[in-house]
């Protein structure tokens, strides 16, 4: 036992080694992001952390297939426009100020992501918010574009709007329409506003679809987590479910949301207001009245759309028995990258016009799929592996790199049995415990909708880190707060509980 001791040491201080190396690299991005995150597949097995099969098998888990299915819906969402219509729409509903359009994203993605998984609500808004910061810049440019002619004594009645392409997740094909102000070569954005109005939108969809998930036992697998350690381990508490946990978590998430909407705003854009608002606005009307009526494949690709959220949302909710219960032989076996999988064979499945390819000829969805961040994170998963093959996640808990499964799963049995022997109502360590595993905000690999926003090519990872260091701030003071005041008699965590066991003190120095 001497021995292992100093062997398990230099395995742990090895996997740190690794961790520290992989984030220098992902932090300075001194080498592309994918290429870093091959790192783990090469220094675990030189290190003996863990065999080449096993890190090989984390480069492929079940996010990849999730992926792959909502890329067919995303992909042919650009095709057909849908997402040109639904963005036009909301700026049309809620105006052209990024800031309340931030906003009313955040508040979408924090309630779809109460009652789906963070992954597929960030996965399913983040095309429809792609669109809509496109909409906005270019309406502001074509208002730039229309006042420089009228300067100049000029007009330009065949400008299109929608030929600057500036901020999209996807490949658009056709042929160019004249581009209203242009950037400058070498350029993606037109300006440093246009650059942050890109990154605050990705944000409040990564962030919002976690905070949103705290709000109901099953809007994180960290909640079912915690759920179901605490009921195995003390049976005779009821105080714990979907009501109590939600009347707990509401206040949080409501709060959380809206100083974290303060912090980005802050952060990227300030809240200055633009004089171009009500031109841009006419721009936009006028936009979406060019669109026409609807199309049947747009309707296609709607009616699937709903399709596959409805899926996820009733696979299994919690509350009730959902479809997944059809297959009680294979309890789990179905996931959310199953409902995404079946509806993404239906795109090439259901008639419609033809799929178009590139112009060198490669088909739209391969060129579409981001193999970069499926790498990424792919290294994240590797890592989070290693630190508890390991042990390492046993001396620090590291949300960040480490899983919030994973995390949650090894504090919960630790910190249970020391509020017993610190006699303390268990509720008071285990609840804040539960909801700060949850912040992993600094990080793309940290959860998957960080990876999915980050896919789309306007963060870089220090915009994450400095955004992210803020809004974990903010929750873990919110929570403190929550624990500290409405809680207490919520979950009458001033006092033991009768369902916890009560531990006979030791006292040494008797007979």
């Amino acid at each position: 036992s001497a021995l292992v001791m100093p062997l398990s040491c230099l395995i742990g201080s090895e996997c740190a080694y690794t961790l520290f190396i992989v984030a220098i690299y992902w932090i300075t991005e001194a080498l592309p992001l994918a290429v870093s995150a091959l790192l783990p597949a090469v220094m675990f097995p030189l290190f003996g952390i863990m065999a080449s099969k096993q890190v090989a098998s984390a480069y492929f888990k079940d996010f990849h297939l999730l992926l792959t299915g909502v890329i067919c819906l995303a992909t042919s969402i650009e095709k057909w426009n849908l997402h040109k219509r639904i963005a036009l729409k909301m700026v049309m509903l809620v105006g052209v100020n990024p800031a309340w359009l931030t906003l009313g994203f955040m508040i979408s993605c924090a309630f779809l992501s109460m009652w789906l998984s963070n992954t597929s609500t960030a996965a399913m808004v983040m095309p429809i918010v792609e669109a809509v910061a496109q909409q906005i810049i270019n309406a502001e440019a074509e208002v730039d574009t229309i006042e420089i002619t009228y300067v100049n004594g000029a007009t330009n009645p065949a400008l299109e709007l929608d030929g600057m392409h500036i901020c999209t997740g996807f490949l658009r094909e056709g042929i160019p329409e004249p581009r209203p102000t242009p950037p400058e070569p070498g350029r993606k954005y037109r300006n440093q506003r246009d650059h942050m109005i890109c990154k605050v939108m990705c944000l409040c969809v990564a962030y919002s679809s976690t905070i949103g998930g705290l709000t109901t036992i099953t809007g994180t697998s960290t909640n079912l987590i915690f759920a179901e350690q605490f009921n195995t381990r003390y049976p005779g508490c009821q105080c714990i479910n979907f009501g109590s946990w939600f009347i707990l978590s509401i206040p949080i998430t409501i709060i959380i949301l809206l100083l974290s909407w303060v912090w980005l705003q802050w952060l990227f854009l300030g809240f200055r207001k633009s004089a171009r608002e009500q031109a841009s606005a006419q721009v936009i009307a006028d936009e979406y009245k060019r669109l026409g009526p609807i199309s049947y494949p747009e309707i296609a690709t709607l009616v699937l759309f709903v399709a596959m959220a409805l899926l996820w949302f009733t696979r299994d909710p919690g509350f009730i028995p959902g479809w997944s219960s059809l297959f009680p032989t294979y309890p789990g076996f179905a996931t959310d990258s199953t409902a995404a999988l079946v509806v993404g064979l239906l795109f090439f499945i259901i008639p419609g016009k033809t799929l178009s390819r590139t112009s060198n000829g490669k088909n739209k969805f391969q060129s579409c799929m981001p193999w970069e961040i499926a790498i990424l994170v792919g290294g994240g998963f590797a890592l989070a592996d290693g630190c508890e093959v390991s042990n390492l996640s046993a001396w620090i808990g590291i949300t960040e790199v480490a899983s919030n499964p994973a995390t949650i799963t090894i504090f919960l049995p630790i910190l249970a049995p020391l509020a017993e022997a610190i006699h303390v109502n268990p509720l008071y360590i285990l609840i804040p415990t539960t909801l700060c595993t949850s912040f992993a905000f600094l990080l793309p690999v940290a959860n998957p909708p960080n990876a999915i926003v980050f896919s789309y090519g306007h963060l870089k990872v220090i915009d994450m880190v400095k955004a992210g260091l803020g809004v974990n701030i903010i929750g873990v003071a919110v929570v403190m707060l929550a624990v500290m005041t409405w809680a207490v008699p919520l979950f009458k965590l001033q006092q033991y509980p009768t369902w916890a066991p009560v531990l006979s003190p030791v006292n040494g120095t008797g007979p």
